[in-house]
């Protein structure tokens, strides 16, 4: 575990049960889980189906709570201070999920919205991040008229337009082809960096979380991290095989597993 000094998000020995369906005891999702991300910094999760990731996400973001330890983000209880956290974290899930009833511009509007923004206002914000993420337009397009890689966009712009401190993205591009993926993660990045973000990004694709991370953890199941690596620009470079191995080794797959 890399301490940082008064770091964004805090897990400290976090542990999640949950009660088994047929009422044998609990099933342990969280096992001990300790880590620190600072501001600013990018953090990719990566572990197979099952490990616990979602769980995880779900702590960060405030859904449930805790069954032993803490999470603490900005020294706040995201469960106890749910309330607190609005506008504060802006989330991309694996799919878009837009309203069908609502055109790009009004789904982009909708978190600004729920912070009572005036909508004159709330408009100028949504389009300016439709724009920079290339869908000018396509303002007035319902979600039925546009592409799986569109849609993504509207929902990335929709978590932008709040301007959250933190972005907690749960395998955001896994629905879409790879090529569309690869230049949609480039631009998520590119905003990331730009606008002073930090973003906790969940998948469970090495090569993406190498493109992504500043920092990986991989996660066994139940979660706990079994490896960390920063990944700097020599890791980027000669060192990215090295540490691709011993996420290999760590999570006990083949080689061929690994996404071109």
């Amino acid at each position: 575990m890399t301490l940082m000094a008064e770091p964004l998000i805090r897990f400290r020995e976090v542990t999640k049960e949950f009660p088994r369906p047929d009422g044998t005891g609990n099933f342990v999702a969280v096992d001990k889980l300790s880590f620190e991300i600072a501001k600013g910094e990018i953090v990719a999760v990566l572990g197979k189906t099952g490990c616990g990731k979602s769980t995880m996400f779900n702590l960060l973001s405030g859904l449930i709570e805790p069954t032993r330890g803490a999470v603490e983000v900005t020294g706040h209880d995201p469960f106890k201070e749910f309330n607190f956290f609005r506008g504060k974290i802006g989330i991309v899930f694996q799919n878009d999920r837009l309203m069908p009833w609502r055109t790009a511009l009004d789904n982009v509007v909708l978190g600004l919205e729920i912070l009572d923004t005036p909508r004159e206002q709330a408009e100028a914000v949504a389009r300016r991040w439709l724009e920079r993420l290339g869908l000018s337009g396509h303002e007035n397009d319902y979600p039925h008229a546009l592409s799986g890689g569109m849609r993504q966009r509207v929902s990335i712009a929709r978590a932008f337009a709040v301007d959250p401190d933190i972005l907690l993205c749960d395998e955001p591009f896994s629905s879409l082809d790879e090529m569309t993926a690869r230049d949609l993660r480039a631009e998520f990045l590119r905003l990331v960096r730009q606008n002073g973000k930090t973003a906790v990004f969940i998948t469970h694709h090495i090569n993406e979380a190498m493109e992504v991370g500043d920092r990986i953890l991989v996660f066994h199941r139940p979660a706990r991290i079994a490896y960390e690596a920063r990944i700097d620009e020599a890791a980027r470079g000669g060192g990215r095989q090295a540490i691709q191995d011993e996420i290999l080794k760590v999570l006990s797959l083949d080689a061929s597993a690994v996404r071109p």
